[in-house]
This record gives structure tokens, C-alpha cells and sequence, in this order.
């Protein structure tokens, strides 16, 4: 499968390198919070758990041929799924594909938070102690081999065209890098864009060490789950510019190391989310860059 002259593969990587790159622009020029560790620091870290990350879904395949983009093949191939048995247009089949996969990354989001044992690999991803483009980046690979599964079983049960999933992983892993960067839309753009997608503004507010501000703002594409089942907060009670980032057990330099984050969701096994009765001030020290 190609797009614009791409593997399918190679069209993922062209648009999540541009708008990672985009990112870092941005967050340079007009960052929204300050840093408290160096980027460099940071970004090893978030990027060598990305590496990690393609290395073990590759010997992952190996071992098990299934993606997204092979679940969906071998669904049309097979008239597996609802929409391999409804006759729709193309244009409605590929809005309920989207629809569909963004409800469902947003319903595996939400079980991450409330099922202990995936909690304890999700974390790696809560525990950066602070967020910008790479934070999207920095998730265990135990998680990322979850989300096939997920994936793969929705696409067989739905049914979407290879091609749909391409662009719907696509917008996903773009919208990703975006909300996660550490810059500020104005007011009034922010208002009108989060009634349909995720900005940074909203999706920060999931990253408070506040457990109730934790379990909220799941959504990583569209902002209309968390605003269907009320688990949208629209600001962090304690402001963009003072509140804490990150888990309230873990607030020193061990993020930032990669033994420890790949170690994370094996060490620390009473470690429960982050309470309130922790109390926490936001460094106001700059990192160097």
C-alpha cells in the first residue's frame, strides 16, 4: 500500500517526524512552562524508550504477524467485520472507522488508569515529570504490544479498509506529538478547537500529579469521549503555569533515566496512584537546554 509515492510504513514515519519536528519549533519558540531538567536529559530518555519500543514490535511480529494494517487485510480479505458486510459509502465507512478506533484508543486509555496491573505499565508514560513533545513518545513496550492486541481485535470486529487504519494511526500519533507539546494555543482558538479535538491545554490537565485530574481527559485525538461520559475537566485547579506534572511518588531526576522507566512497571508494587495527600511544589529553576 502506498501514499504519495510511500510504503505505508514509510507515510507514518514522514508525517510523525514532521510534526515532532514542528513540535520542537514551537515548544522553542513560545514554550508554555518552564523546564526543569535539561531537554537533553529528557529526550534520551523518552527517546531511547521509543527505540526500545520499535525493536520489541519488531521482534514481536516476528514471532507474532500481527498490526493494525494486517488485522484490517486479512479482515477485508476474509469479510471479516461490519463494515466488510454493510454495503456504505466510502466516505461513511471511513468516518465510522474513525470514529470507532478513536473510541476505542480512548476506551483502552480509560482501562489503563482503572485496572491495576495495566496501571503499573501505564505509569512509565505518567511518570515523565514533565511534558512536551517527546512525553507522547514515552510509553513501556509492554504497553505498546497491548495496544496491537486491542487494536487488531477492534479492526477484525469492525472491519475498516486497510487504508483507513493508515491514516487513522497517522492522526493519531500526529495528534499525540500535539497535544503533548509544551506551547499554548490563544484562548479563543483553544476554546474552539478542544470542542472537537485534544489540545495541549486540555490534555496537560491528565497529567496533574490530582488524581481526580489524572482520571480525566483521556482522549488523544477527538475531545468528544471525555466530554460524552464526563471525564472532561476543562482546567487544572491549579493552573497551567503551577501545577506539578507527573506522580507525586515520583518527582526527582529518576524519570529521566531509561533503566529506571524500563524497569518501572516491575519494581515498586504497593506504588498506587498519585494522592493528594502528597504535597508538592512546582520548581520555579529553568534546565538548560
Amino acid at each position: 500500500m502506498e501514499f504519495f509515492g510511500l510504503s505505508d510504513g514509510a507515510f507514518r514515519f514522514a508525517i510523525f517526524g514532521t510534526v515532532l519536528l514542528t513540535m520542537v519549533i514551537v515548544e522553542a519558540i513560545m514554550p508554555r512552562r518552564k523546564r526543569r531538567f535539561s531537554r537533553l536529559k529528557r529526550w534520551s530518555t523518552n527517546l531511547g524508550i521509543m527505540l526500545s519500543d520499535y525493536v520489541s514490535v519488531i521482534a514481536f511480529t516476528f514471532i507474532v504477524p500481527i498490526t493494525a494494517v494486517i488485522a484490517a487485510f486479512w479482515a477485508q480479505k476474509n469479510g471479516w467485520g461490519l463494515l466488510n458486510i454493510l454495503e456504505l459509502p466510502l466516505w461513511m465507512e471511513w468516518l465510522i472507522a474513525i470514529l470507532v478506533l478513536d473510541f476505542v484508543i480512548w476506551f483502552q486509555h480509560l482501562i489503563t488508569h482503572k485496572i491495576p496491573i495495566l496501571w503499573r505499565i501505564h505509569r512509565v508514560h505518567h511518570s515523565d515529570v514533565e511534558m512536551d513533545a517527546s512525553t507522547a513518545i514515552r510509553f513501556h513496550p509492554v504497553e505498546i504490544i497491548f495496544s496491537i492486541f486491542v487494536k487488531a481485535g477492534a479492526i477484525l470486529l469492525l472491519g475498516p479498509a486497510a487504508a483507513a487504519v493508515v491514516i487513522f494511526e497517522a492522526l493519531v500519533n500526529g495528534s499525540a506529538l500535539f497535544n503533548h507539546a509544551n506551547f499554548k494555543l490563544p484562548k479563543a482558538i483553544d476554546a474552539l478547537v478542544r470542542r472537537l479535538f485534544v489540545t495541549p491545554d486540555m490534555h496537560r490537565v491528565h497529567h496533574s500529579v490530582h488524581p481526580k485530574e489524572t482520571d480525566s481527559n483521556y482522549g488523544f485525538f477527538l475531545s468528544i469521549w471525555d466530554q460524552i461520559f464526563g471525564t472532561y475537566i476543562a482546567q487544572p485547579k491549579d493552573g497551567h503555569d503551577e501545577m506539578v506534572i507527573g506522580l507525586n511518588e515520583w518527582q526527582d531526576d529518576a524519570p529521566t533515566r531509561w533503566t529506571w522507566a524500563i524497569l518501572l512497571p516491575f519494581t515498586n508494587p504497593k506504588s498506587t496512584k498519585n494522592s493528594d495527600k502528597t504535597s508538592i511544589s512546582n520548581p520555579s529553576s529553568k534546565g538548560s537546554d
